[in-house]
């Protein structure tokens, strides 16, 4: 059966497609969510929104059937504003199964052919469970999973110390789980500054969590008794009764009949695309996690904003939008929270070595002091302009903010790095007092002079061994 044509078809509903369908419709596009699955995808139902409202439930000292409560509760409110009914309202339509592409202008979907020009495909990504001897055979929780949980377990194994697993094992050692979080790298959060490993590894540890940073996996087993065995390259094996596998995603891009159309596709999975999200095929884009670029709701949406209008706008007929990551933020959503744009130190160090960081322990920072929140500190990295060199300032490159509010104080560094601000504004802006972003302002005076007691230094050469 043949359905109706349409100008724009969408595969996959989570973030990245459901921000390329509405700004397809703001186009007056003709637009098409093809789904396997509710509207929402990973996010709404077993990433972002879940796991913030566990993190918000375990924080008020909640048990874990009213933390649970909290998540349904927080799913069911956010899911009916994507629903199929929801995107109906708006003009979108939905079409619930699979897709399959049958020829560059047609995919099908369980037995419905449904045509379009232009197509962009947002399938997200799925966790990954590695190749450890014994841990496929479990199998272990994921987030597709871990949500599903009807009762606490008394203990856990996290493996993976990056932000999913960092704030799963908070979360549940709040909630009264014993945890211990196994990374194979020799600090949390490899990604970051190793400063903020350093504050989150105590934090945890506060938090009852065992941390074993510098431990390779090497076997995973079922004892007689129906627990989880890890055993490790040292140490001793770690026994619990569930396993929380936070290594990762893998991309979702195999199975479409992308292949055949001559879409390239990588060994991890991902859909090969350029900065404007386009494949190498005439009218199919990709976005969001599938492509294997920064997987983060935030960004998927920006992709997906990037191939609509790239898909549909006249503009793109002259100059297309590119995605571009140097502004970039992101959070790690633990107490305390871990807010980053742009380089780290090193980095940096390797990239701009005449590069001066200003670095701001929390300690200094009246509001901190005021609740008892010391823990963490404000690193702003600025860099010579061109033809200006260091003149109000230099231009920011980078930043991290660890704070208990630090994912939403990385936003004012965002903004001064998507602007190409003077670093010099946001010493001069005036900030409210006793605030928790009068740190931005506080770390910011140091380009220019001693500021609680502090100046911004140069960039340490030791940096680029520091992550």
């Amino acid at each position: 059966m043949r359905m109706k044509d349409y100008d724009l078809v969408v595969i996959g509903g989570g973030a990245g497609g459901l921000v390329a369908a509405r700004q397809a419709r703001r186009r007056k596009a003709r637009v098409v969510i093809v789904q396997d699955g509710p509207v929402g995808g990973d996010c709404t139902f077993t990433g972002c929104v879940p796991s913030k409202a566990l993190l918000a439930a375990a924080a008020r000292g909640s048990s874990f059937d009213e933390a649970m409560t909290a998540v349904n509760r927080a799913v069911d409110r956010i899911a009916a504003t994507e629903d199929a009914p929801a995107l109906a309202r708006e003009g979108i339509d939905v079409i619930a199964g699979y897709a399959r592409f049958v020829d560059r202008t047609a995919v099908e979907v369980d037995g419905r052919r449904v045509r379009a020009p232009r197509f962009i495909v947002a399938t997200g990504a799925r966790a990954l469970v590695p190749a450890i001897p014994g841990l496929r055979e479990l199998p272990p929780l994921t987030n597709d999973t871990l949500f599903r949980l009807n009762r606490l377990p008394p203990s856990m194994v996290v493996l993976g110390g990056g932000p999913i697993g960092c704030e799963m094992a908070q979360a549940f050692g709040r909630l009264g789980t014993q945890v211990t979080l196994i990374e194979a790298v020799e600090r949390l959060l490899p990604r970051e500054e190793s400063e903020a490993s350093a504050v989150i590894a105590d934090a945890l540890t506060a938090d009852g969590v065992t941390v074993r940073t510098g431990a390779k996996v090497i076997r995973v087993e079922r004892t007689a008794d129906g627990r989880v065995c890890v055993h490790t390259e040292s140490g001793d094996p770690i026994v619990a009764e569930q396993l929380l596998a936070a290594i990762g995603r893998a991309p979702s891009g195999r199975g479409f009949g992308l292949e055949e159309l001559g879409v390239e596709i990588d060994r991890s999975g991902a859909i090969v695309v350029d900065d404007t999200m386009a494949t190498k095929i005439d009218g199919i884009w990709a976005v969001g996690d599938v492509t294997g670029r920064l997987q983060f709701t935030h960004a998927a949406g920006r992709m997906g904003w990037i191939a609509a209008a790239n898909a549909l706008s006249k503009i793109a007929r002259i100059r297309n939008f590119r995605f571009d990551t140097r502004a970039m933020p992101w959070a790690t959503f633990t107490t305390p929270e871990v807010g980053r744009v742009g380089l780290t130190e090193s980095e940096a160090g390797q990239q701009h070595p005449r590069a001066r960081v200003a670095h701001l322990p929390m300690s200094h920072v009246d509001r901190a002091v005021a609740v008892g929140a010391e823990a963490g500190f404000v690193k702003l990295i600025a860099a010579p302009r061109t033809g200006t060199g260091y003149l109000a300032g230099g231009r920011l490159i980078g930043a991290t903010v660890v704070t208990p509010t630090g994912g939403e104080l990385i936003h004012e560094a965002a903004l001064a790095m998507q602007t190409n601000m003077f670093v010099g504004r946001l010493a001069q802006t005036t900030h409210a007092y006793p605030t928790w972003s009068m740190a931005i302002q506080q770390a910011a005076l140091q380009f220019f002079g001693e500021s609680s007691g502090l100046r911004a230094r140069p960039i340490q050469p030791a940096a680029a061994g520091n992550g």
